[in-house]
């Protein structure tokens, strides 16, 4: 589906919205091959901002789809930076209680962990993310 959807649009202009949401589609479909999708993501975050930086839902998924590719490479650096712009637009614009910045919180402190920083994440989570969890999730 996301080679579908790439051939059909792959012909129009840059700035064309379908297009660039066939290359994250495409970048999606190749998560399996983490290789083949990082320079999908990597050229559909550079598009997302050149002429979408205002679309702060379609930033943000385009950036969470390349710290995810970022993770599955071992790359947990570069994945950590992108996961953290993430979590802290989400809690500008969503608030800390929204269940897409709970979603967010939890990948950062998953790359944490990824690079052993056990203290930072134990903190994160303590004082930042299991409080509002529970109020907006529950404790279950």
């Amino acid at each position: 589906l996301g080679w579908a959807a790439w051939k059909t649009y792959v012909g129009q202009p840059e700035t064309n919205t379908s297009r660039g949401l066939a290359m994250g589609v495409l970048g999606g479909a190749l998560r399996g091959t983490p290789e083949e999708a990082l320079p999908v993501l990597e050229a559909s975050l550079a598009l997302v901002r050149r002429y979408w930086w205002r679309d702060e839902r379609y930033l943000l998924t385009a950036q969470a789809s390349l710290g995810s590719c970022l993770t599955s490479l071992a790359r947990h650096d570069e994945a950590l930076v992108l996961k953290r712009e993430v979590y802290a637009r989400r809690v500008a614009t969503r608030g800390v209680s929204h269940k897409s910045t709970i979603v967010s919180g939890s990948n950062v402190i998953a790359s944490m962990l990824d690079l052993k920083l056990w203290d930072e994440a134990k903190s994160f989570a303590r004082d930042r993310l299991l409080p509002v969890a529970r109020q907006s999730l529950g404790a279950d």
